[in-house]
C-alpha cells in the first residue's frame, strides 16, 4: 500500500505540472513523437515492445508484459516557430517574424501492478498533444489604416498566438490469453486548455465576435478509450496493435466564435501497428506505422477558406490533413547495466499551402525526427533514462489570405524545427 500511495502521489503531481500554463508541444502535427523517455529514445516506436508503464498511452496490452514498476520523466521541449512574408505589400508583415517563448517542460508518470500471473493494471498521466505560438506586437505598416483593431501586430491585433495544452489520465487493464496473445483496454480522460490572442481583425467574419479572441484560458474535457493487442509470433518476434477512439470534448465556450460548430475541438482518433524483432539477445529492432485522423475533427480539418463564418456549423478550420507516420527504433544492450537507443521517424506535413495564413498560429509542419537515448541501471530494480530528439527545418508556403480575401502578391512561408531532451527514472516493485 505504501508503494501504491507513492506512485499515486507522483501521478497527481505530474498531472498538475502537465496542465500548468506554458506547457506546450508540437511534433507529429500536434501529437507527441513518443510518450515515455524510453520511447522518445527510439522515435516513439515500440507498440510491439512495451518497456514502461506509459505503454498505457501507446498499447495498453503491454502492461501485462512488464514487471510491476513506477516510471517518471520530464522533458524540455524547444520548438522554434517562425514565418516569413515576401513579395508585395501584405496584411501580415514582410520579412521574418519569430515566435517567442521557446522553452517548455512536460512531465509524465505511470505505474503498473500485477493481479495474479496473467493480469495487470496500471495508471498513467501524460501529454499527447498541444501547440503554442506567441508573436510579439511587431511593427506592421499594413495596420496603419483604420478601422483595424491595432496599429501593429501579425494580424493587426497586437500580440498574437495560441496556446493549446492537452493532458490525459488513463487507467488500464491487460490480460494474457495463453502464451501468444495479450490484450488490453484503457479508458482515457482528457483535458484541454486553450487561449488565443491577436485575432480581432477577423472578428467580423465570426458568428460571435466577442468569442473570437483574447478571452483568456478556456477549458474542455472529455473521455475516450484505447484498445491494444500484442501477438507473440515467436519469443523474439512480436506484433503490436493499438487504437485510440475519437474523444468528443466539451466546447471551448470562450472561443465559440473561433472554432467550428460553436467551439468544438475534439481529439482525433488514431491507430498504430508495429513489429519488434530481437535477432540476437542484446539487440531489438522496432518498426511502427501510425495514422492520425485529423480529418475527423472539423475545427482542425476544414479549410480556412470555407465560405462560412468562424464558429458556425460547417465553419472554417485550419485545413489539416491526416498524418501517416513511419517510426523505426533500435535498442542495444552491450552490458547488463547499459542500454543504447536510436530512432528516426517520417510523416507527411498536415498543413496545406492554401491555409498558411491561419496556420501562422499553428505551424505543425515537422516531417522528420532523429532521436537517441541512453538507459543505465543504477541497481537491480532502478534505472535512469535519457533521450534526445531533433526535428530539422520543415516548411509550408502559400499565398496570404486577408480578412478581405486572398492576396496573391504576398506569400507566407511557415517554418519550424525542434529540439527535445528528457530525463526519466524507473523503479521495479
Amino acid at each position: 500500500m505504501v508503494r501504491f500511495n507513492k506512485g499515486a502521489w507522483l501521478l497527481a503531481t505530474s498531472a498538475a505540472m502537465i496542465l500548468a500554463p506554458g506547457a506546450a508541444h508540437a511534433t507529429d502535427g500536434y501529437f507527441l513523437n513518443g510518450i515515455s523517455i524510453v520511447d522518445k529514445g527510439h522515435a516513439g516506436a515500440g507498440v510491439a515492445n512495451p518497456e514502461t508503464p506509459l505503454t498505457i498511452g501507446v498499447n495498453p496490452a503491454g502492461i501485462a508484459e512488464i514487471d510491476p514498476q513506477v516510471d517518471v520523466g520530464i522533458t524540455m521541449f524547444t520548438p522554434r516557430r517562425q514565418f516569413t512574408g515576401s513579395g508585395g505589400p501584405g496584411f501580415t508583415p514582410t520579412g521574418t517574424v519569430k515566435s517567442t517563448s521557446n522553452y517548455f517542460f512536460l512531465p509524465s508518470a505511470g505505474a503498473t501492478w500485477k493481479i495474479g500471473d496473467n493480469t495487470a493494471v496500471g495508471v498513467a498521466v501524460f501529454g499527447n498533444g498541444g501547440m503554442n505560438t506567441h508573436y510579439d506586437n511587431v511593427t506592421n505598416p499594413a495596420c496603419a489604416s483604420p478601422p483595424l483593431p491595432s496599429s501593429n501586430g501579425v494580424y493587426c491585433g497586437g500580440n498574437a498566438g495560441v496556446n493549446l495544452i492537452q493532458a490525459f489520465v488513463s487507467a488500464g487493464v491487460a490480460r494474457k490469453l495463453g502464451d501468444h496473445l495479450t490484450v488490453g483496454v484503457a479508458p482515457v480522460f482528457g483535458m484541454q486548455i486553450f487561449h488565443a490572442q491577436g485575432l480581432a481583425a477577423f472578428s467580423g467574419l465570426s458568428v460571435d465576435p466577442t468569442k473570437m479572441t483574447n478571452n483568456g484560458n478556456s477549458t474542455s474535457t472529455g473521455f475516450g478509450v484505447r484498445l491494444g493487442a500484442l501477438l507473440k509470433l515467436t519469443p523474439d518476434i512480436k506484433l503490436g496493435f493499438s487504437w485510440q477512439s475519437k474523444m468528443k470534448m466539451s466546447r471551448f465556450k470562450e472561443y465559440s466564435g473561433l472554432f467550428a460548430d460553436g467551439g468544438k475541438f475534439d481529439i482525433p482518433s488514431s491507430f498504430t501497428v508495429g513489429l519488434s524483432m530481437r535477432p540476437v539477445p542484446m539487440v531489438t529492432f522496432m518498426a511502427d506505422y501510425r495514422h492520425i485522423e485529423y480529418q475527423g475533427v472539423a475545427s482542425v480539418a476544414r479549410s480556412s477558406l470555407t465560405p462560412a463564418p468562424f464558429g458556425s456549423a460547417g465553419g472554417p478550420g485550419f485545413g489539416w490533413t491526416n498524418v501517416d507516420e513511419y517510426k523505426f527504433g533500435l535498442s542495444v544492450t552491450p552490458t547488463e547495466k547499459l542500454t543504447l537507443r536510436a530512432g528516426m521517424s517520417f510523416n507527411n506535413n498536415p498543413v496545406q499551402s492554401q491555409d498558411a495564413t491561419l496556420n501562422i498560429l499553428a505551424p505543425g509542419v515537422s516531417k522528420e525526427h532523429f532521436t537517441g537515448g541512453v538507459g543505465y541501471k543504477t541497481s537491480e530494480r532502478s534505472a535512469v533514462n535519457f533521450a534526445f530528439v531533433y526535428s530539422p527545418d520543415a516548411t509550408t508556403t502559400g499565398i496570404e489570405i486577408t480578412p478581405a480575401g486572398p492576396n496573391p502578391g504576398h506569400a507566407i512561408e511557415l517554418k519550424m524545427h525542434q529540439f527535445e531532451v528528457g530525463l526519466g527514472w524507473s523503479h521495479k516493485f
